[in-house]
């Protein structure tokens, strides 16, 4: 996912709903009625693991050409392979005053965040339950384990943001374009900002996969990794 909007939008777009009736020091009788009886604008927000499997079928070339990036001359020998996803729903229940022109909302936003399934790769040229499987498959549970330690704790950033912005009173708009003003700002606001958050778990999974790591992973096995990779070579040439 790219980010695509920069925070200064968020803020900016904030602005089109608040600047209704509601600015007014006393309140209207439309906003007496909007305010009490419309009811409390809802943020509902969940997330959801999708599980993972573990692949044994892809050769180091696959992964390596899988991984996209890597440095000149290196080898990918594992993989975990996910995407993280957002969606939203905006609902609401509103009120039409005829004689101001304008109406309210009360917004029900949901958010569900999760990861597409989630897997888990190890070249085929380490057998399961050799010493070098079990220490490629262990580096890979680390980042496993960093993915689902990060979507609560993006769950609950993300719920203290909607929380500040639709706690509270309704929202107002000329007649016919609450929903639309609504919906517009989850799309070009909210969505970008979630998917940022979502996207800074590559940072966490990035301080994983060090040089030091790397250079760990060679030497295991009493060089059995490096061996098996000289054989798969060999053999593929």
């Amino acid at each position: 996912m790219r980010p695509c909007r920069s925070l200064s939008l968020l803020s900016a777009a904030l602005a089109i709903l608040a600047a209704a009736p509601a600015a007014a020091q006393a309140r209207t009788p439309f906003q007496a009625q909007c305010e009490d009886t419309i009811g409390e604008t809802i943020s509902v927000l969940s997330s959801r693991g999708e599980g993972y499997r573990i692949d044994n079928t892809r050769s180091y070339y696959d992964l390596t050409r899988l991984k996209g990036s890597v440095r000149r001359g290196s080898w990918v020998l594992g993989l975990t392979h996910t995407e993280a996803r957002v969606s939203i729903k905006v609902g609401g229940r509103m009120l039409t005053d005829r004689a101001s022109g304008h109406e309210c909302v009360a917004p029900r936003i949901d958010v569900n965040l999760y990861y597409a399934p989630i897997v888990i790769y190890v070249s085929r040229e380490f057998p399961p339950g050799s010493c070098s499987y079990r220490e490629v498959l262990a580096h890979e549970m680390r980042h496993l384990q960093t993915y689902q330690d990060f979507l609560p704790k993006a769950e609950a950033i993300v719920r203290a943001r909607l929380a500040a912005r639709f706690a509270g009173k309704p929202l107002y708009a000329p007649i016919g374009q609450a929903r639309s003003l609504l919906q517009r700002e989850v799309d070009r606001s909210w969505m970008p900002y979630i998917k940022r958050e979502m996207e800074k778990v590559e940072v966490l999974q990035a301080a994983i996969d060090t040089p030091q790591e790397y250079a760990r992973l060679g030497k295991v096995c009493a060089g059995e990794v490096q061996s098996l990779l000289r054989q798969a070579t060999r053999s593929s040439s």
